[in-house]
């Protein structure tokens, strides 16, 4: 019964299964230095942009669409913000994000609506969208070729650190006590999820499997906020993924919208013949995919604290790949944010288990080019277990 069980929750088990083998895998080839405090903080602060495109990419993926445009896109948003604070330094931060992730909502609105309204394919929509905003970012720093960002608050959106409200010490404190918290919220959440299957007598796992899948993710979560508490604590990176994914995860798993894009995904004609309005739906999952690109596009910049020529290229490969080792089916209608958070840190994991080894660029694209075959030819067989 259970390893049935098992097998029909591979791909979801799968994922953090892939993580762990990783990072053990590089702990060791690196003598350890793969899992020093310091290497996991910058770890995860490379994850953030494309986490962020990632989350947006899992809804986009469900609904069996797809965006190449989100790369370049983010790129162009990034160096907006940049010419615009470099020509109005006074602006307050807040106002430029907020703005960046508006101009994000209109491109999401246009390819969405020629999308659904219209009839033109995701793939041509998008591809032609990268072909534009890439000339657009280049326009925009052709004058000096990088956009120096000398504001120091909205550089610490991709460079700075909570500050320790318990004062300065060795340990962040605040960083282990917000891990607390999330393993509280996690448990107290993964209960009355359960409570709620149960009243509608969907199956679930084994108790005893339950608790120990709830055990592993917490200690997995304590084990890395000690590690980063060690080092500078919780960069504002963490905190706005973070942010993000709560909130993608309270609106897919617990909102009757969220349940319409899964139904969508599943199976579009039966949605529409049910009331679900498919036009409005992937509008809307492009528009939330526009929105997220003009939020990675403020962190890839605050990073680099500039905006350069090359800002957004393969953003959108890197998105789709963690999608798709997250658990989201090729096929639609299956993915959870959650998974897709996973899915990236593996690939960021390899990238940079690779740079600590000082393997090349060349293998580096080839090894994560099979990790992600593997990833969809395990989803596929993973889906013909269930029939």
């Amino acid at each position: 019964m259970n390893f049935r069980i098992l097998k029909q929750n591979a791909t979801q088990y799968g994922m953090f299964v892939a993580l762990m083998a990783v990072m053990i895998f590089f702990t060791i080839t690196t003598g350890g230095i793969f899992m020093t405090p310091r290497n996991l903080s910058n770890l995860f602060d490379q994850t953030g942009y494309v986490a962020v495109l990632a989350i947006g990419m899992t809804l986009i993926l469900i609904i069996r669409q797809i965006d190449l445009s989100v790369g370049f896109a983010a790129g162009f948003i990034g160096a907006i913000a940049a010419l615009v604070m470099r020509n109005f330094p006074g602006i307050p931060v807040i106002f430029i994000v907020i703005g960046a992730m508006l101009i994000g909502l209109c491109i999401g609105f246009y390819q969405g609506t020629l999308v659904s309204k219209f009839g033109v394919p995701a793939f041509v929509v998008t591809l032609a969208g990268m072909f534009i905003f890439r000339g657009a970012l280049l326009r925009v720093t052709e004058g000096t070729g990088t956009i120096i960002v000398k504001k120091e608050v909205f550089n610490a959106l991709g460079n700075g650190f909570i500050p320790d409200i318990f004062g300065e010490g060795g340990i962040h404190v605040l960083t282990v006590v917000l891990g607390l918290l999330l393993i509280v919220y996690l448990l107290v959440s993964a209960v009355l999820n359960r409570k709620k299957r149960a009243k509608y007598q969907l199956q679930d796992l084994p108790l005893d499997m339950f608790i120990y899948k709830l055990i592993f993710i917490s200690a997995l979560i304590l084990f890395f906020s000690w590690k980063i508490a060690n080092y500078n604590g919780l960069s504002w990176t963490v905190v706005i993924v973070i942010a993000v994914l709560g909130v993608y995860h309270f609106f897919t798993n617990n909102t009757v919208l969220g349940r319409h894009i899964y139904a969508v995904g599943g199976n579009p004609e039966a949605a529409e013949l049910s009331g679900i309005s498919v036009q409005k739906i992937t509008t809307l999952v492009f528009c939330s995919m526009g929105t997220l690109a003009g939020l990675a596009g403020i962190l890839f910049t605050a990073r680099l604290q500039s905006a350069t020529t090359t800002a957004g290229n393969a953003f959108e490969m890197d998105a789709i790949a963690s999608c798709y080792v997250g658990g989201v089916s090729a096929s639609g209608g299956v993915g959870r944010v959650t998974g897709t958070i996973i899915g990236a840190l593996v690939m960021s994991a390899l990238s940079n288990g690779m740079n600590l080894m000082n393997i090349g660029i060349s293998y580096q694209y080839m090894v994560r080019g099979t990790v992600l075959i593997l990833a969809v030819l395990f989803d596929v067989r993973a889906r013909r277990m269930k029939v």
